[in-house]
């Protein structure tokens, strides 16, 4: 499953980032690395991009760069 599929309110564990390396580096500096757990607060009202929050803060992400993100959703 990706980022991208995790429904408005469920939590997931990233497995692993993908992408081309300078999209897979902006992804893990921005703090989405494989063990975070990361929750879908919201979307935007078209659905992109996603509001997310993970380490105690709130960060907005493209669709596009979320499918990029394996996930496994926590129970």
């Amino acid at each position: 499953m990706t980022l991208k599929d995790l429904p408005i309110g469920k939590s997931g564990t990233v497995l692993a980032v993908g992408g081309e390396k300078s999209l897979r580096l902006r992804i893990l500096e921005m703090g989405i690395t494989p063990g975070t757990t990361v929750t879908v607060k919201n979307a935007a009202p078209m659905g992109d991009p996603l509001e997310l929050f993970l380490r105690g803060y709130v960060l907005s992400l493209r669709l596009e760069d979320a499918e990029k993100i394996t996930i496994e959703e926590s129970k």
